[in-house]
């Protein structure tokens, strides 16, 4: 078990550097941040000093190395739109407005998908499996930006019901986290239900049922709680998608999480800003993994040994 876990640890710190280097390169793609930061009638003394003061005068390996020793400590160094503060600071402070997103686009999830899997796989082939895969089609077909649209155009404009945007009491949350949270609803109900109908069809569940005990104690009891491993493993790489993937529907509700400060740093050329945000969300999201797959090597001796 001990040289699983450092087989995975030591993959997960390679994936964090390769991150590192993609996002460090990508940044420096969108274009040179002293357009940003001098003044278009500064000349080439002012130009120069303020090369020299971000550190943009070294060459570009070095500017890296500089880059991650400094992320290895949490310092990302100062913003370039929101001059006097930190970069890291900034991704903290809107960090829990994307936990406070994601948690509530989680209990949609898990309170949705669970109930529709289970029934769908226990009345195979009735009304209730056709409506299932029905919502699943929709759920995995449909982008989740335009679903935060059409929420926004019949809930808080048809009906004006809840806020267009903006992040305050539960009802500027219930459009977004039902946004966010619509895709996993279908993932998680197809897991589950694929799950559910191998379980249900298995051994132990027929030794149940003839053993007298109720339909709901075989179902809810013994089938689901055997068929939990799948999505158990997918809810793990569900939560760091959702901490991480909130981009579009930040953007579309003016919610103010680490996903809309991301895309603001971008169109400000704000490369400590847009370094420290995507470096966070993929350490969660490489974190997340790294949890899931210890996890399951509890569960399963077999994939440790594989």
């Amino acid at each position: 078990m001990q040289r699983y876990l450092l087989i995975r640890l030591g993959q997960s710190m390679l994936t964090l550097l390769g991150v590192s280097m993609i996002v460090f390169t990508l940044a420096r793609l969108s274009g040179n941040p002293l357009d940003v930061l001098v003044p278009e009638e500064s000349g080439p003394e002012v130009i120069e000093q303020i090369s020299r003061l971000w550190g943009l005068d070294k060459p570009v390996h070095e500017q890296y190395i500089v880059f991650v020793t400094n992320a290895v400590r949490g310092d990302f160094g100062n913003s370039i739109k929101w001059q006097g503060q930190k970069a890291m600071d900034l991704v903290l402070q809107r960090f829990p407005a994307t936990l406070q997103l994601a948690s509530l686009a989680i209990v949609v999830a898990v309170f949705l998908s669970v109930p529709i899997g289970v029934l769908s796989a226990y009345k195979k082939g009735s009304w209730m499996d056709y409506l299932g895969k029905i919502v699943a089609l929709m759920g995995q077909s449909s982008p989740s930006f335009w679903i935060g649209i059409m929420l926004i155009w019949v809930f808080a404009v048809q009906l004006r019901m809840l806020p267009t945007s903006g992040r305050g009491g539960l009802e500027h949350m219930i459009l977004p986290g039902v946004a966010l949270g619509w895709f996993p609803v279908a993932a998680f109900m197809r897991l589950i239900r694929s799950s559910m109908l191998t379980a249900l069809d298995s051994e132990y569940v027929k030794l149940a049922r003839l053993k007298g005990l109720p339909e709901w104690k075989v179902v809810w009891k013994h089938a689901l709680k055997n068929a939990a491993i799948p999505p158990i493993t997918f809810f793990g790489i569900l939560v760091a998608r959702l901490l991480t993937g909130s981009v579009a529907i930040e953007t579309v509700f003016a919610w103010p999480g680490v996903g809309l400060l991301a895309l603001e740093a971008v169109n400000a050329r704000d490369y400590q800003v847009v370094q420290a945000s995507v470096m966070i969300v993929s350490s969660i999201f490489i974190m997340m993994n790294l949890l899931v797959d210890v996890a399951y090597a509890y569960i399963d001796p077999r994939v440790r040994l594989g």
